[in-house]
């Protein structure tokens, strides 16, 4: 019972953070991160202890599953190159050169050990940074950008965990073995991914029920996830595929409840599940400061060097992927050349969070490692690089940004494009509503032709002045007006027995269904 009543309280205080943070204009990650920072001091407050299975198994697959659902693929593609720059060969390279640099400092730790804590620390979470980056309207490429780096750098930055692990334990030794863990670890989270995503398209292509089709969507990670640790694959090289692939398909799998159903129920999730991640970090503050049993100065010396070394190594990173790649006529013909304020913001872009909680917590245990290691000051200096990131760099992005110009208005454009699909839908309704409106009442073949013609000028209406109210608007205004009129009188019927509830559930889910396409229209 104890554990439930933490669960709860730990759900209230992260939604409680999260509407704070939109009222204050924050976002949510930053205040979530310095309120459990704060409730972790108080006289009284419980020790929260993390175990890796929760957050290998019960916040990241999840995590990052919706984060591949909601991926464009097109956008994927064209920004693939990039992407695999930053989320394979830097978290590579941040890994190596900071393992390299902390043996320096911490001599009598395993070189292994030390570049085990640079995998940790390597891979950016696109958590706070994409919702800083759509909240200051960044260009929609270096969104995307960084939505990739954050799908794929999780894989490669826990595969290193496990292989320098693996060497730091004996486990794991010589350039072949090595190799061979990488292909098994990694192509096999490739097989099964596509393979669960195949099979989960399959389950979705034959359920007509919504609530099984959200049953099969929740379950799809986890299932997942279980059958990749068994196999000893990378659960998030497998998650991140079966998520891409059923991304891209669900258009074509599932019916416009099941969407609209399975669209809520992972906000609601995701929402529920980052606003939780954060929280645990900062409440795991004072437990951390209580074991650590290295130095004061050793563990300072540590953490600051650390923390500038991955974001110094993603600046040099950062520059020469970004031009020195436009040497090759294909790429320099593909792409305009870009000015240094974009890849400067992407470079600072490089908050730490989820992947880093995970990555830290399957560090090897102390007594498996022969002569030991610091494995008590390495947690900290993970949780510390959360907090440091999180909070000098997510902070101070928006003004970076605005301060280099790096902005992008695509509202209009975005609207231009939308007009000129829906022109073509709408002609596309009207060329099968003749050909099929056969046999149907005159009045209702003018009512469906109005709804196509109302959806068009709508479209375009959108790209007009906001100051005067538009035909669509006033629509809109007024039929939400007999909306509300209309849920009145259901509601007074029910209540006064002339109805049973299932007659008022029915109607109201009607109402609802088209006021929610209303609110749509006004956005």
């Amino acid at each position: 019972m104890e554990g439930i009543v933490d669960t709860v309280v730990l759900i209230v205080i992260a939604v409680a953070g999260a509407a704070l943070a939109r009222r204050l204009g924050f976002v949510a990650p930053l205040v979530l991160l310095v309120a459990g920072l704060g409730l972790s001091f108080l006289p009284g407050m419980p020790e929260i202890h993390v175990e890796p299975e929760l957050v290998l198994v019960g916040i990241l697959p999840p995590l990052l599953y919706v984060a591949a659902l909601q991926t464009s693929i097109p956008a994927f593609r064209r920004a693939l190159r990039p992407i695999i720059l930053l989320a394979v060969g830097l978290v590579i390279f941040t890994a190596l050169i900071t393992g390299a640099v902390l043996h320096l400092l911490l001599p009598d730790v395993p070189l292994s050990a030390c570049v085990a804590l640079g995998a940790v620390v390597a891979p950016p979470d696109a958590v706070s940074a994409t919702a800083i980056a759509r909240r200051i309207g960044l260009p929609r490429r270096i969104v995307t950008l960084l939505e990739g780096e954050s799908l794929l750098n999780d894989a490669t930055a826990l595969v290193m965990v496990r292989i320098a692990g693996g060497a730091l334990t004996g486990t794991a030794v010589g350039f072949w073995n090595i190799g061979r863990d990488v292909v098994v670890i990694a192509g096999g989270g490739l097989l099964l991914g596509f393979a669960a995503a195949v099979l989960a398209a399959w389950l979705h292509k034959k359920i007509k029920d919504p609530l099984l089709d959200d049953a099969v969507s929740l379950l799809t990670p986890f299932v997942v996830v279980v059958v990749a640790e068994e196999l000893h694959t990378s659960s998030v090289v497998a998650v991140v595929v079966a998520g891409l692939y059923l991304g891209h398909r669900i258009p074509y799998l599932l019916s416009p409840t099941s969407r609209l159903q399975m669209e809520a129920v992972w906000r609601l999730i995701n929402f529920l599940l980052e606003g939780a991640v954060f929280l645990l970090v900062g409440l795991q503050l004072r437990e951390l400061v209580g074991d650590l049993e290295t130095g004061v100065a050793t563990t300072v010396q540590a953490t600051v060097l650390v923390f500038g070394l991955i974001v110094v190594l993603r600046f040099v990173w950062m520059y020469p992927a970004t031009y020195l790649a436009r040497l090759f006529p294909k790429v320099r013909n593909r792409e305009e050349r870009p000015s240094p304020a974009g890849p400067t913001v992407v470079a600072w872009a490089g908050m730490r969070g989820v992947v880093t909680l995970a990555a830290v917590l399957t560090l090897p245990p102390v007594d498996k490692v022969p002569g030991g290691y610091p494995r008590d000051l390495f947690v900290f200096v993970a949780f510390a690089i959360i907090v440091l990131t999180l909070l000098i760099q997510g902070t101070t992005l928006p003004l970076l940004a605005n301060r280099l110009g790096v902005r992008e208005d695509t509202s209009t454009a975005d609207a231009l494009a939308e007009a000129a699909v829906q022109n073509r839908a709408s002609r596309a309704a009207l060329e099968a509503l003749e050909e099929h409106a056969d046999g149907a009442p005159d009045s209702v073949v003018d009512r469906l032709r109005g709804i196509a013609e109302n959806r068009n000028n709508g479209a375009w209406e959108r790209l007009g002045s906001q100051e005067q109210e538009t035909p669509s608007a006033a629509y809109s205004r007024l039929r939400r007006e007999m909306i509300t009129a209309e849920r009145h009188v259901f509601k007074i019927a029910r209540n006064e027995g002339r109805i049973p509830e299932e007659v008022l559930t029915r109607a109201q889910r009607d109402l609802d269904l088209e006021e929610s396409q209303l609110n749509r229209s006004d956005d």
